[in-house]
């Protein structure tokens, strides 16, 4: 595509404004788990910052007991 537009100046500067991907401020994308960047099922308590299937295999090494 840049190839078609190096002659363009105007509108190559218009493809990257409006094709780069947006700057988020806040929502679910900006958390991502440590360890695997997982975005979903996220948590968040105790500031952790894994998702719930890192927290699973991880939990035992960090102080968590598991009561039946």
């Amino acid at each position: 595509m840049f190839k078609q537009l190096g002659n363009k100046p105007v509108i190559k500067e218009r493809y990257i404004k409006n094709n780069s991907p947006k700057v988020r401020t806040c929502g679910i994308f900006l958390r991502r788990c440590r360890r695997c960047t997982r975005t979903g099922a996220h948590i968040r308590s105790y500031k952790l910052g894994y998702c719930r299937q890192c927290f699973r295999e991880l939990a035992k090494s960090l102080g968590f007991k598991r009561y039946s």
